[in-house]
């Protein structure tokens, strides 16, 4: 026993140090084949879904969950009503759920549902379907799901739907029974109430079939492009008031969305080194149809300057669908409006086709983490415009600061760790989500350097693709390249709503030297570099880390450097002794970069006698 004793306690020990060095990720794989009937006249659809759904996890599991996420297009349900008692609800929904007439309603009923041959019981709670197992999944082990379902496409209001403001016949997004999210953190049967998914990683096989006269496009590799014929074979097939099959497969994927249209237009075009771009919509005029003929270029630039800053885009394909109510990322594909002036169009086109690296490739549980999908997206795409635009722009996040400035000290400001579905408001959503997350990465760059940032963001994205990384993932990897501990980073800025405000508070001269005076104003910490411009027109860069960071950044903007002792984050006041005199200092400025998000600029620059005593009024009295 002495020895059974002492071997399992060793092999505890070799499990808790692989556990620490970070080997025992894992997770969860879910292999469907669907196979689902539409019909185009009652916007019903039927269909069957085998799921071989892999236990990676250490648990045994003892019930599952499935996402029936049409359910919520009901009146009454936790959407409309989240809705309607917003203070600021989404225009696009406010009360238009609650007013659907019956044949307008959306729902998902799972008809028939077995676990490898036996019947399994379950119940419907809103857009989620609980489900005892009669067996338990044992860990590592696989089971075969198989249901039956039926479905009714709502009318277009919020992603998925018929009928859309284009008049796009159906956008089929989150159709289909999906299996919930399990992790370490457990389950993840978040009810569909307004905004962000999480999905398991996974093969789709999938067969839609329609009337013939429609055009699909969807997420994955068609497998049978000559036998339907549309826009992918030469030649048609018209074979009006009958049915055709298409068939479609997407590899290492978390969800599967299709669209399909009578009038869709189809053309393709291969990016160098990059994916192959479908492009579906409806012609409807001279102007759309030059505005989508232009989006084209615009988006095999997009691909290549991604796959060059960022990584490269793991799959063959894509698909720009004309679709939704707006623009919406899915597996391999996104759905827009289409009928856009040529920079709008562009603009959203870009945004969701940055979702491919940072939802769809790095699948973040955006529903915990929204920031860490549409802040990184948001982040991208500012990079990718800036390129279209040949670089015209000083900073190209400057929108999303203004942007988060607009709502600091707000009541409508939350900590950027709530959940998505949990803001009081949407605007709060909206701006912590999109811009206090691109914040987040640009001044990250601003702590660690710039060039230690743009390889370690790129390593980033090549380390976690087809997995879920969390904020620990990221600020570890952050740590790791910079060589600096970053903790203090995320927790202010994910957990408070701690702000920055640094300023210039006196400017003295002494002897042959004068002594510039800096003040910590806000609540959060920060590195400080300060540019000091001299007469004769030369410049000074002085660098003060911040103690808790135990390291410093290698960038000095091409200037002189001079590297001061740390500032201890709870000294509010710290000294710079300049080794010449006021009189031939022409400025002095804090973060001339502006990468740091200081709240009040206006007490970041002195300029001369003239506004010393400015910058001392508005500094706190020492």
């Amino acid at each position: 026993m002495h020895k059974t004793f002492l071997t399992a306690l060793a092999l505890a020990m070799s499990t808790f140090a692989s556990m620490a060095a970070g080997d025992s990720y894992w997770q969860q794989r879910a292999e469907y084949n669907i196979d689902v009937s539409l019909d185009v006249n009652t916007n019903r659809y039927e269909g069957s879904e085998k799921i071989e759904y892999y236990n990676n996890s250490p648990d045994t599991l003892f019930n599952v969950y499935f996402h029936l996420y049409p359910n919520a297009f009901k009146p009454g349900s936790m959407m409309d009503v989240r809705s309607r008692n917003l203070p600021d609800p989404d225009r696009r929904v406010q009360d238009r759920i609650y007013n659907l007439e019956e044949d307008e309603y959306g729902y998902l009923n799972v008809t028939s549902l077995s676990m490898n041959g036996k019947k399994l019981t379950s119940e419907v709670s809103g857009t989620v379907l609980e489900v005892t197992l009669t067996k338990p999944i044992l860990p590592g082990k696989k089971a075969t799901f198989s249901l039956d379902f039926a479905g009714q496409v709502p009318k277009q209001i919020r992603r998925s739907g018929r009928d859309n403001s284009e008049g796009i016949r159906y956008s089929m997004t989150q159709w289909f029974p999906k299996m919930a999210e399990y992790d370490y953190q457990g389950w993840h049967p978040d009810p569909y109430v307004a905004r962000e998914f999480h999905g398991v990683w996974g093969d789709f096989d999938v067969k839609i079939t329609l009337d013939s006269e429609y055009v699909v496009a969807a997420s994955g590799y068609l497998q049978n492009p000559d036998e339907v014929g549309h826009g992918y074979a030469e030649g048609e097939v018209k074979r009006r008031g009958k049915e055709l099959t298409w068939h479609f497969k997407a590899p290492d994927v978390h969800d599967f969305a299709w669209a399909a249209d009578p009038d869709y237009t189809h053309e393709v075009v291969q990016v160098p080194d990059g994916p192959e771009v479908h492009f579906f919509y409806q012609p409807e005029n001279d102007t759309i149809t030059q505005n989508w003929k232009v989006l084209q270029g615009a988006v095999t630039q997009t691909f290549q300057i991604m796959n060059k800053e960022f990584g490269k885009y793991p799959w063959d394909k894509y698909s720009v669908i004309q679709g939704g109510d707006g623009g919406m990322e899915y597996a391999m594909a996104t759905l827009i409006t289409g009928e856009r002036q040529i920079q709008s169009l562009v603009n959203v086109a870009v945004h969701e086709i940055a979702h491919s690296w940072y939802q769809m490739a790095l699948a973040t549980n955006e529903a915990k983490y929204p920031w860490m999908d549409e802040g990184f997206t948001s982040f991208a795409e500012d990079v990718v415009m800036d390129q279209l635009l040949t670089g015209s722009r000083n900073n190209p996040h400057a929108g999303a600061y203004r942007s988060y400035f607009n709502i600091v000290g707000t009541d409508e400001e939350e900590p950027l760790s709530t959940p998505s579905d949990y803001y009081s408001t949407n605007r709060g959503y909206g701006t912590n989500a999109y811009s206090k997350g691109n914040v987040f990465l640009h001044q990250l760059s601003y702590v660690i350097g710039k060039d230690t940032f743009d390889e370690a963001f790129k390593k980033y994205f090549n380390t976690y693709k087809l997995k879920h990384p969390t904020p620990d993932d990221f600020i570890r990897l952050m740590e790791k390249e910079s060589g600096m501990v970053l903790d203090w980073y995320l927790e202010h800025w994910l957990s408070t709503t701690n702000s920055i405000d640094y300023g210039i508070s006196d400017v003295n001269e002494a002897g042959n030297k004068t002594e510039v005076v800096l003040e910590r104003i806000g609540k959060m910490p920060m590195p400080i570099d300060v540019v000091v411009t001299y007469t004769d027109g030369s410049k000074e860069l002085f660098y003060m880390p911040l103690q808790i960071m135990r390291g410093e950044k290698n960038e000095t903007m091409g200037l002189k450097r001079t590297t001061l002792e740390d500032w201890p984050w709870v000294y509010p006041y710290y000294s710079i002794s300049i080794n010449k005199p006021k009189s031939q200092i022409e400025s002095i400025e804090i973060d001339p970069t502006e990468r740091l998000a200081d709240i009040n600029k206006e007490n970041n620059l002195w300029t001369g006698d003239n506004n010393a005593s400015t910058y001392q009024q508005q500094g706190t009295e020492r």
